[in-house]
Parts: C-alpha cells; structure tokens; sequence
C-alpha cells in the first residue's frame, strides 16, 4: 500500500486518462486467459500489484516455494475491485481477493462471493484483528489512519494537532482528501470523523473542509501520488506511511501527525472467492501470506503484520503510535455505511 507504484498509478491516471476503459477491457482479458491456465488468479490493488509493491515478489517467492503459480491481477482501487469481484459473482474469474478492509467489508459480505477459511496460521493473529467471525477474509496487515505532512514545505509551528486544527483558513488548499465511495482510506477517513463528531455533526467538517482542500481524490495512491510530488504538505494516509520513506527513500521528510482525540484504526483483509476454480491453490496462497510473506508485506506496505511472531525493522520506530485507538463497531458500520455513503454524496459528491 505504501509504495512508489502509487507514484505510477497517479501519473498513469494523469496521462492516461481516457484510457481507462480500454485498460479495463484489456485486464479483464488478461484476467480471463490466466484463469485457464494453471495456478491461482489473486485479484489486488493497483499499489500492491506495482513494481514497487509487494505482490510481484510475493507471487515469485510463493511460486518458487509451492510450484504454484501465481496469476496477479491488477484490480484498480478498492472500490473498483469490489464492483469488479461483485460483477463475476456468477462465473467468477479470481481465487483470491486480496486488499479489503474491515470498513469495506460489508459490501463484500452482502454480495456473498467468499468461501470461509478456518486458516491454521489465525492462531498466531490477535483476536482483535480477526474482525469477520466466519472466517471470510482473514487479516494480514492493519494500522492507522492519520494525516501526513511534508516537513520541507510545513514549518514546525503550523503542524495541525487535531481535526479541529485542519479547518483553519492557513491550510487554504493545502490538504489532500480521498473519496469515501471509492476508497477504504476515503471511507476509514469519514468513520473517523464520525466518531470524533458524531453522525449529527460529522458532515459539518466535511463541508468546513471545502476551502482547504486541494482535491478530493478517487484513491489513496493518486492522492498520495499528488502529495509526494509537492502539490500539497498535507495528506490522508497511515501513521506508517513515514516508514517506506525511511526504509525506501532513505529520508525523514514525510512524518505522521497524531491527533489529540485519537486514530481509526484498519484491518486489510484477504479472501477465497466462494466457486473459485482452484480453491487448494487459494488456501495455500492465503497460508502463505498469513506466514512466510509477512515481513515483505509489512515492509513494502508499511503496515503492522497480523501475524504477532514477526520481528519488524527499525524503520518501523518512525511510525508513531496514537495513545488513542478508535475501532467503529461492526454491527454499527454495516447498517449505517449506505446511509452514512448516499449523505456524503449529497453534501460533497460533486465538489
């Protein structure tokens, strides 16, 4: 998730633009041809799939190990995954999905397209990460959001301390925010504004936002492509997101804020597609990244493994720890998300 292929994926969308489509075409193409072939077809985000995330090394190492191999689809953003996944419910084309979040789950839950999978390797997982009882996407990597900023463009004394601090007129156009109908991060970005606001008040900030807000993109990594290329020194992002900076691009420059009223927290999720082809191929797929790809994942990604026996790097001491974590009640989320979705769309949609 924290890689340069969101560097890529912003500027393809920039360039590319009215290509999207014929990429579309030409993925499911080659989507399609894979599912004849032997192996196992996982379905993942544009930033995992990149050259700089961890899926291509993931596929060569779990090929290597099982003879297995691995036929990764670039499936776009969450969102776009999602509908993708939901529009081949009946003659489904991936194994395994990999990338949704707890906060995105329930539209995966409701299509009804994974198969549970009681994982050996869940034993070595945190119950609080285990957030579907049935088993139908098993946590690989979690943490949480917060706002990063550019410590080259951003003096020390204008460093925003809360979501109240945000909303001051001397960051006129200088945030960048992800949309919730598109995005895990977008959607963990409104459940946090609920919980710090309350759903009678979360919307205001959302409006207040308006004029300091440079754009509101369609995923986290052509937002967070826009904000390391310098077009704002503030984004949407994870509290981890400084540790690829360090570990990849050996600077500081970009550091995390916490916040005083506290962080959502993210749980990334994989799964088995339910009438999947090669279910035996999937499950040994998913123990592996439940295992032996946990440290690459984390790295690459710069999330927390879910499996609690992986030793983390150093790097990892540049990802602040919030004293506060908020977890949106699942229950909650599930009822209240299409409404919470349909009033932001009001309010914010065409901006």
């Amino acid at each position: 998730m924290h890689n340069k292929s969101m560097l890529m994926a912003a500027l393809a969308m920039l360039v590319a633009g009215g290509s999207l489509l014929a990429n579309g075409t030409k993925e499911e193409s080659k989507a399609k041809q894979a599912q004849d072939e032997s192996g196992v077809t996982v379905y993942a985000t544009s930033s995992f799939c990149g050259d700089w995330g961890p899926g291509p090394k993931l596929a060569k190492e779990f090929e290597a190990k099982t003879g297995i191999k691995v036929n990764l689809v670039d499936a776009g953003s969450t969102g776009e995954m999602l509908t993708r996944l939901i529009a081949e419910k009946e003659a489904p084309v991936a194994d395994v999905v990999m990338g949704i979040s707890d906060n995105l789950a329930p539209r995966i839950y409701d299509a009804g397209i994974l198969a549970s999978y009681d994982a050996p390797a869940l034993k070595e997982i945190p119950d609080f990460l285990e957030f579907d009882p049935q088993d139908r996407l098993l946590p690989y990597d979690y943490g949480n959001f917060a706002f990063v900023y550019d410590s080259e463009k951003l003096a020390p004394e204008d460093i925003p301390h809360s979501l109240d601090d945000l909303l001051d007129p001397k960051y006129a156009k200088k945030v960048i925010l992800i949309d919730p109908r598109t995005s895990a991060v977008g959607m963990g970005l409104l459940e946090w504004t609920i919980e710090v606001y309350g759903e009678d008040h979360w919307l205001d900030w959302w409006k207040q936002m308006e004029p300091n807000t440079l754009t509101i993109a369609s995923g986290w990594s052509s937002g967070y492509g826009l904000f390391t290329e310098g077009e704002a020194p503030l984004a949407i992002s994870y509290t981890t997101s400084p540790v690829y900076h360090v570990m990849f691009d050996k600077t500081t420059r970009y550091q995390a804020l916490i916040f005083d009223e506290g962080h959502n927290t993210t749980v990334e999720g994989l799964g088995l597609i339910k009438g999947a082809k090669h279910q035996a191929a999937g499950k040994s797929l998913i123990d592996f990244v439940l295992t032996d790809a946990q440290l690459d994942i984390a790295e690459t990604d710069s999330m927390y493994p879910a499996n609690a026996s992986v030793k983390l790097p150093d790097a990892f001491d540049y990802a602040p720890k919030p004293e506060k974590n908020l977890f949106m009640d699942a229950d909650v989320l599930a009822k209240k998300q299409n409404e919470w979705l349909d009033a932001w769309e009001k309010a914010m949609g065409n901006k």
